[in-house]
């Protein structure tokens, strides 16, 4: 047992006389997690709370485009600007704002919108009523004969917008422009049946309506934020950087001969990097403990969401612990297979944000492409992150995370053992 705590010791004493090692593994965490949600925290806030100005090009000027206008004013995310410096806005002039990148989105309603439109809804409704009635009038009959061209509504994007932002505002120009064209044809029919008391009864409010519900395992609806998704996410990722410095630690020691010295004495290579383990383990408990305090205490003050735990601590923890298991046996593994730091360093590095990538920390794995989601159930980071995500986002139970926990802590036995495995095998040649 002494021999243990011996090991300890001599890990905790090289930890203290590596200040850069200290940095990467308490500061970097601390920065990461609160920059990545700041920056973040605005995407998940209401869209009410951000307001983006768009450009807006009426070459209609009809009585459509005054809609338009108008609805836009009221969709709270979008404020159009149709005049700069005095000067009604042309498409052209439009085009290279946006493609400066001084504005991210221009609309431009098409010439003759409104006259087109409602033109073509007088011959929509007019061939009904006609076929209806079975009365032929050959005023009507001439007009229905006529061609009405569909009508286009640009809209120019700065190509840095993401498909999110488009997507959405696709969305709200086709739902806006589909809105004012049943008004139209409302419009219309009450102009050609008279002023019929029966029509004007209709009911036009919205029949379906839409409720957001955000289940979770413990069956209470849950509103998730900025915050609940960038901690599991980004203290996973600081807790697998342990890797670095780890794995650096055992090729100093290498390299220094301190394993060729404690070789010479009656202490066994599993028991060497126990102490290392149960050392980067304290580190990782002590790094995921800074970051809940930084999330509950720091976060309320910079105006960020404040990060609810409920009853979930305990299973918190325990997945912070396997996945800094995951992450100790990893780091051991290259420092074992590894030899200088030139072959640790960068491999390791490029590991790490490699595991993140396909583990869903960067991107969900959802919207990932089907062959990239099979291989995302291969990384350890992924297996830290569903875990974190059932205590957090959907308040599950140790029964729902048992998986993730048993395949973190089958990757640490697996990697400590292909590290033990290989350093008695080249310790024979």
């Amino acid at each position: 047992m002494h021999k243990f705590i011996a090991s300890i010791k001599k890990e905790f004493l090289l930890l203290l006389r590596d200040p850069g090692g200290m940095i990467i593994l308490f500061v970097m965490p601390i920065v990461l997690v609160l920059t990545i949600t700041l920056i973040q925290d605005a995407t998940f806030k209401s869209i009410s709370s951000s307001t983006i100005e768009i450009l807006l090009v009426d070459n209609d000027k009809g009585k459509l485009s005054d809609e338009i206008q108008k609805s836009f004013t009221e969709i709270d995310f979008l404020d159009p600007i149709s005049v700069i410096d005095g000067v009604p806005l042309t498409e052209t002039k439009a085009s290279q704002l946006v493609a400066s990148g001084a504005y991210q989105l221009a609309v431009v309603i098409p010439d003759r919108l409104s006259n087109d439109l409602e033109k073509q809804i007088n011959i929509n409704i007019t061939k009904i009523l006609e076929e209806f009635s079975g009365e032929e009038d050959s005023l009507k009959i001439d007009m229905i004969k006529e061609k009405v061209s569909g009508k286009t509504v640009k809209l120019y994007f700065d190509p840095i917008t993401q498909e999110t932002f488009r997507n959405s505002v696709i969305f709200a120009v086709d739902k806006l422009i589909a809105k004012i064209e049943t008004k139209s044809i409302y419009e219309v029919f009450e102009k050609e049946l008279g002023e019929s008391e029966g029509l004007k009864s209709f009911n036009r409010d919205h029949f379906v309506t839409y409720q957001q519900i955000n289940p979770s395992l413990s069956g209470e609806s849950i509103v998730p934020n900025s915050v609940q998704h960038n901690i599991p996410a980004w203290t996973l990722f600081a807790i697998f950087f342990m890797i670095l410095p780890l794995s650096l630690n055992v090729v100093h020691e290498k390299r220094q001969g301190t394993f060729v010295r404690l070789e010479t004495t009656p202490i066994r290579y599993a028991t060497i990097i126990a102490g290392k383990a149960f050392l980067f383990l304290l580190v990782s408990v002590l790094q995921f403990t800074l970051i809940l305090l930084l999330g509950i205490f720091v976060f309320p003050k910079l105006g960020l969401p404040i990060l609810e735990i409920d009853n979930n601590l305990g299973l918190l923890y325990l997945v912070a612990l396997s996945s800094g298991l995951a992450s100790i046996g990893l780091g051991i593994l290259l420092g074992t297979v590894f030899h200088t730091h030139e072959q640790a360093a960068p491999f390791g590095a490029v590991l790490i944000v490699l595991l993140a990538a396909i583990g869903g920390v960067w991107v969900p794995v959802f919207a990932m492409p089907e062959t990239m989601q099979v291989i995302a159930k291969l990384s350890p980071m992924n297996w830290g992150l569903e875990a974190f995500y059932d205590c957090f986002l959907r308040k599950g139970s140790i029964i729902d995370i048992l998986p993730e926990i048993g395949l973190l802590i089958g990757f640490f036995i697996s990697t400590i053992v292909i590290a033990i495995l290989y350093y008695e095998k080249k310790k024979t040649i």
